[in-house]
């Protein structure tokens, strides 16, 4: 059997977070064959946030670790709820349908050059040319990617720049994370919190909206899918707050990038989603900055 206490900090690190971007890879994925069945996004979101924070509650209270419902605690769940949860995905689940889960996957590469320059600006971290070299590399490739869909015929600009609102949310909210950490909180405690607080944003966006479709039709497909999100948001967020404790909002913010990695060849290959234009220079930029931000992590942390 496998002692885990005999694996290096860096090793374990680096395992959760290829797990966490498995499955944010994959809500992507299922996020386009949700659109394809006809499900509207804002409803899809919704019910499968509910049953992962029901998921994520039962796990927390059979560990003996409920969720304190203080002052400080309920406005770090609505905050990180906000930022990390409900606005990102309500705004990715919503340009799926539009420009494609490749694309969407590609700009969630985009969190390491804002988290990075975020927390220079808050002191969080110190200069390197280095890490600063990687987010640019990693940002010069998302660049390529845009401008490969605002060349794409009849693709609406909004479109094209509206989901990289998703991407300074994302930022906002490992920063924020971190910042505000309640004293003695675990990850398992927090997670039912924050994603429990993004079902009720959600809710309260979407009644008397239109546009925030939340009812949804079922059958067996539908509720295969949403079943399936539910878990999947269940895992990653619970080991999105893993990493953030172990990692660091930066290392935690090469999640999307990893991610990319994953997602970026189903869209194409298994969703028969077209390949983005200039591929090959993002694929370069993206992995370039990820490689460099792992390592110079490596050296700076002890295993």
């Amino acid at each position: 059997m496998l002692d885990l206490q005999a694996v290096p900090n860096r090793v374990v690190t680096l395992l959760v977070l290829i797990g966490a971007a498995i499955c944010l890879g994959m809500t992507t994925t299922l996020a386009k064959l949700a659109g394809n069945h006809g499900v509207a996004p804002a409803g899809f979101v919704f019910w499968s946030l509910a049953g992962a924070t029901l998921v994520l509650l039962i796990h927390a209270v059979r560990n003996g670790q409920r969720p304190k419902v203080s002052l400080r605690h309920l406005e770090y769940y609505l905050i990180a709820g906000l930022v990390s949860a409900a606005g990102p995905n309500l705004i990715f689940f919503s340009a799926i349908p539009v420009v494609g889960a490749a694309y969407v996957s590609f700009i969630l590469s985009l969190p390491p050059l804002l988290t990075y320059l975020g927390a220079l600006a808050l002191g969080m971290e110190r200069f390197d040319a280095w890490r600063f070299s990687a987010v640019l590399a990693a940002l010069t490739g998302t660049g390529w990617l845009a401008a490969g869909q605002l060349g794409t015929p009849n693709m609406p600009a909004f479109w094209i720049v509206f989901p990289i609102l998703g991407p300074v949310l994302l930022s906002i909210g490992n920063l924020y994370r971190s910042l505000r950490w309640p004293a003695a909180a675990s990850p398992v405690a927090l997670t039912p919190g924050m994603t429990g607080a993004a079902v009720l944003l959600i809710g309260l966006a979407g009644s008397g909206q239109s546009r925030f479709q939340l009812a949804i039709a079922l059958d067996t497909k539908t509720v295969v899918l949403l079943c399936a999100q539910a878990a999947l948001f269940a895992a990653q967020f619970l080991l999105l707050f893993i990493l953030q404790r172990r990692g660091g909002p930066v290392f935690l913010s090469l999640l999307g990038g990893v991610a990319a990695i994953f997602a970026v060849p189903v869209a194409i290959f298994l969703l028969g989603e077209p390949r983005p234009q200039y591929m090959l220079p993002s694929v370069v930029g993206i992995a370039t900055g990820v490689i460099i931000l792992a390592a110079r992590r490596a050296q700076s942390r002890p295993a």
